[in-house]
């Protein structure tokens, strides 16, 4: 990952103090290249602490993140009983002390300057959270399309940090965030409820707070894929479930955009129980279908263009299944929450000091 020059160096001591948290369960297979890229940060050792919060692991995790530890920069591996990822960011931010919090995870690989390009945005451009543009990566041929998919506009929608990497500006929000401590004060812990979305949600909390988040072209970081369709499908399903209770909790958080695959899959389903029915049904049908595949073959087209023209049918495939899934799982949370809309709770207590 190449980088363009940062601003010349300060004195280590006038450096403010880092805390990393990775929450993490059964990474075995990825989370040796993430440790080394968080151990391997050019930040001076003495002004970084790392904490790795395992939900409850029943692979290698665990014993791969105790090799690491006893080396230069301090890490220490917390337990997370409730395994999600809010309850670990929780866990780890009753026990740090850094005056900047920065948040990755283990299917992610940060470039070897990420904690100081963070640190000197959020120090010279004066806001409350920076991270950058993500690249995601595929580790198998079917990964690396997944990759490419989610890396696309019609693929993810507005989703700047996967498809703007060549200019810096605010955002709602950004992948591996970097925090100050006061605006996480302000803001209380991670809200436990949510399997996934917490971090949108969390944005949501910290501009309405008059936060500002800012997504730097500078600060680069590598996502690893899901390896096939099944798990890609069961990933954003759960974010269109999970997005529900966002929806209910903060109704303006939404953007129409959002709202786009539920209407698809709604519609798509009604017209496949109408048409053998009805001419009307059949209409809307051939409409809302056809011109789905004639938009998703036109993108897939235009993808496989930056890789091979080979990979056009799975390419049409992975669009089919993050929209799909999406919307399917966004209809199906409306149902499971659907007596939810006046429960909007949400934490209140700072997470930053540790309980007696």
């Amino acid at each position: 990952m190449s980088q363009p020059p940062r601003p010349p160096a300060r004195p280590d001591e006038l450096l403010p103090f880092v805390s990393l948290i990775m929450p993490v369960r059964n990474e075995g297979k990825f989370i040796t290249e993430c440790l080394d890229a968080v151990m391997g940060q050019d930040y001076p050792p003495d002004r970084l602490e790392v904490f790795i919060v395992d939900g409850m692991s029943t692979d290698s995790t665990p014993g791969i993140v105790r090799s690491y530890q006893g080396r230069q920069i301090p890490l220490r591996l917390l337990e997370n009983p409730g395994k999600i990822v809010p309850k670990g960011m929780n866990v780890a931010l009753a026990e740090t002390k850094g005056e900047i919090i920065v948040r990755v995870d283990g299917h992610c690989k940060i470039a070897p300057d990420y904690v100081s390009r963070c640190v000197d945005h959020i120090r010279m451009d004066h806001v409350d959270g920076v991270g950058g543009p993500v690249r995601t990566m595929g580790g198998t041929g079917t990964a690396r399309v997944i990759a490419l998919a989610m890396s696309s506009p019609f693929g993810v929608g507005g989703s700047a940090f996967r498809t703007v990497t060549d200019r810096t500006m605010l955002a709602d929000t950004v992948p591996f965030p970097a925090y100050t401590r006061s605006i996480i004060d302000r803001a209380g812990p991670y809200d436990e409820e949510l399997v996934r979305n917490q971090d949108d949600e969390y944005n949501y909390r910290l501009r309405k707070l008059g936060a500002k988040i800012l997504l730097a072209a500078d600060i680069r970081s590598e996502y690893y894929s899901r390896s096939s369709i099944g798990s890609l499908w069961r990933q954003y399903f759960q974010y269109g479930y999970w997005k529900v209770r966002v929806l209910q909790k903060h109704p303006r958080q939404m953007k129409m955009r959002q709202f786009v695959p539920a209407a698809f899959v709604a519609s798509l389903a009604v017209a496949l129980v109408a048409a053998p029915w009805s001419v009307p049904g059949m209409g809307v049908l051939i409409l809302v279908g056809g011109s789905y595949f004639a938009a998703n073959l036109c993108a897939a087209f235009l993808t496989a263009r930056r890789g091979s023209m080979a990979d056009l049918p799975l390419l049409s495939v992975a669009f089919a299944a993050l929209h799909t899934s999406y919307g399917l799982g966004f209809l199906v949370g409306l149902v499971e929450f659907r007596g939810r809309w006046r429960n909007r709770s949400h934490p209140q207590q700072s997470p930053s000091q540790p309980s007696p």
